[in-house]
């Protein structure tokens, strides 16, 4: 097993730039291809959003203040990704099968961000996203929960600040659930590779299912050794504990199962995920 495409929606926040670290770090380890995709606005998508009582004449206006700001958007963002790549010294071409270096493209395209990046992240084997609340809107969230919710790949939560190593400590979230066995798949590769890899683990988060001991055993079967600890929540978060755990750990990769609850639920109550999303520091890997 191994990373050899990763998607990276870019849409020009303030942590596209760390976003852009994270996935060449990743395909610099994998030798992998990197596709930075960038979704333009759609200017008829306004149209329906007018409402009643707009003449055709403002609707048309709209329109074309929707595709002007679109365009220069898309034109940043690409300019931000030139500099980038020149920088760096990373190759620019189209995917190759069997190369020994990583290579980054760029692709445009026009319609509703959720769908495309979704429609995209499907045959990638993760897609990095920035940290959701690191820009100046919330599309980067919609991008994230998009390849959770509609792709059945993992998506990779790219910290503020790009990290320095990236999968040489590996934590691994486990409840027990449909959502961490996913995240347990995914993270294989990662594991079989790390120097280190934590079993991360709590009463208060085991639901019904196998327990932290029992992975260990599976995980063995790879040829991966992992400890186990117990840890402890943090002013009764549980999300909070676990971050904490990962720091004790020195962990620069965290696999974990997303969305256990509703997200409704997790929204209006709190709940790990959420925790994670809004308070992590370290690049987190999540599926669903």
């Amino acid at each position: 097993m191994a990373i050899r495409k990763v998607l990276l929606p870019l849409t020009g926040t303030a942590a596209g730039e760390a976003a852009l670290t994270t996935s060449l770090m990743i395909a610099r380890l994998w030798n992998a291809h990197v596709l930075a995709l960038h979704v333009r606005v759609d200017s008829r998508d306004v149209a329906p959003l007018a409402g009643e009582g707009l003449s055709g004449a403002m609707i048309e206006e709209m329109m074309s203040a929707t595709e002007k700001e679109s365009g220069e958007r898309a034109h940043a963002v690409r300019a931000m990704f030139e500099r980038f790549v020149a920088r760096h010294d990373v190759v620019v071409s189209e995917a190759r099968a069997g190369a020994d270096y990583a290579t980054a493209a760029f692709a445009a395209v026009t319609g509703r961000e959720e769908d495309i990046v979704a429609q995209q992240a499907r045959l990638a084997d993760v897609t990095v996203v920035p940290h959701p609340d690191a820009g100046e809107d919330v599309s980067s969230s919609d991008a994230l929960h998009a390849v959770l919710f509609d792709s059945g790949r993992p998506v990779l939560i790219s910290p503020r600040v790009a990290p320095t190593t990236i999968g040489t400590r590996v934590c691994l979230a486990w409840n027990g659930t449909a959502e961490s066995a996913s995240s347990a798949l995914a993270a294989l590769p990662w594991m079989q590779r790390a120097e280190v890899v934590r079993i991360l683990s709590a009463d208060g988060y085991q639901r019904r299912g196998p327990g932290a001991a029992e992975l260990g055993a599976y995980l063995a079967l790879h040829g991966i050794k992992a400890d186990v600890e117990m840890f402890q929540s943090v002013g009764n978060s549980v999300g909070a504990g676990l971050l904490a755990a990962a720091r004790r750990f020195d962990c620069d990769l965290l696999s974990m199962g997303a969305y256990s609850h509703s997200r409704l639920r997790q929204l209006i109550l709190g709940g790990v995920t959420r925790h994670v999303l809004e308070h992590a520091n370290l690049p987190v890997m999540m599926n669903r």
